[in-house]
């Protein structure tokens, strides 16, 4: 199995007026080709940590897959760095839609889609599901505490499947978009149930995190840092409840605000 850290980097480390020689864990970066129905698809850079659920969740949000039983097999090749996948139907006509550029409105709004997959597998997210202001920041306290390999690396991003009050699963990967593909993946692979849970992310609330957040099915986003105005605009539109900045015993709340329970 590949390694997630790569110890015993020499480095030299300059603090205040003084060097040193020290040994430096840093993050593995591993690039992973995914071989669909015997043709390549995609490449991406990844931790090569739970490559299965990235594979099956990458393949939902591009709208190549909806449901886990349609792969009929898998097999990652860890040596050389491929997945190869077998799905149950030609993959020419999905090719040909995956990256092409498709300028459309959201939900028949003012905002945009950028790519035909993105208009396929995106939803409207309508749960009534609400968490306190204590909670929102138990659980990213929690999310920090369990967040190892950045403690190590200061190098990846991590997004955690919760209820209200716990941590129900946890994903690490270098990229920000591929923390939310391995949960994504997990929910397909266990039919696990979406009506009580919320996402908790350590990363930016990009346009393309809000998407996938939509895609995954949950209605509130939790994250420590800061949102982009294209990420809030969809979230308006898409009923996303975007909470940023969640730090300590401070944070800021977005959009769709009434899934907070102390804002009337």
């Amino acid at each position: 199995m590949k390694t997630i850290i790569h110890g015993g980097w020499k480095t030299v480390r300059f603090q205040n007026d003084f060097s040193s020689t020290v040994e430096e864990e840093v993050a593995t970066e591993f690039p992973l080709t995914i071989m669909l129905n015997g043709e390549e698809f995609a490449t991406m850079i990844c931790t090569p940590k739970d490559m299965h659920e990235l594979v099956v969740g990458f393949l939902a949000s591009e709208g190549i897959i909806r449901t886990y039983q349609e792969i009929l097999s898998m097999n990652i090749d860890e040596t050389k760095g491929f997945a190869y996948v077998e799905i149950d139907k030609p993959v020419t006509s999905l090719e040909q839609d995956h990256s092409k550029r498709f300028i459309g409105s959201c939900c028949g709004k003012s905002r945009q889609f950028y790519f035909k997959s993105d208009v396929r597998t995106t939803k409207m997210i309508k749960g009534k599901l609400s968490i306190s202001v204590e909670q929102c920041y138990k659980l990213m306290e929690q999310l920090q505490l369990q967040s190892t390999y950045f403690h190590k690396t200061g190098g990846v991003h991590n997004a955690a499947l919760c209820s209200i009050d716990d941590i129900f699963t946890i994903r690490t990967d270098i990229g920000r978009h591929n923390a939310l593909d391995k949960i994504y993946g997990e929910i397909l692979m266990k039919k696990i149930p979406l009506k009580d849970k919320l996402i908790v992310f350590s990363g930016r609330i990009s346009s393309e995190v809000v998407l996938k957040i939509s895609k995954i099915g949950v209605g509130i986003l939790l994250s420590k840092s800061a949102p982009t105005d294209l990420a809030l605009k969809l979230a308006e539109d898409l009923g996303i409840t975007t909470v940023g900045f969640v730090r300590g015993n401070s944070m800021n709340v977005y959009t769709h605000t009434y899934r907070i329970d102390e804002i009337i």
